[in-house]
């Protein structure tokens, strides 16, 4: 499963998988594998982005098209 939003949400925001991985705490090799979905997101990850975007993890994770949080 590739995880198209949080590549999205990235580029949206003018910010390269560095930035992103120096947020994170991990590598940028870390965090590409994240996108391409050739690893899994850890759940700690996926609150993480979901905080710093301002978004839903149901839309991170593409379960829903609506960004917002409940």
């Amino acid at each position: 499963m590739q995880y198209q939003k949080i590549r999205d949400l990235r580029e949206d925001h003018d910010l390269t998988q560095t930035d992103i991985a120096q947020i994170l705490s991990c590598s940028q090799v870390c965090y590409s594998r994240y996108e391409l979905g050739s690893r899994d997101i850890p759940t700690d990850v996926l609150i993480r982005l979901s905080n710093f975007y301002n978004v839903s993890v149901d839309y991170l994770l593409g379960q829903s098209e609506n960004p917002k949080r409940r």
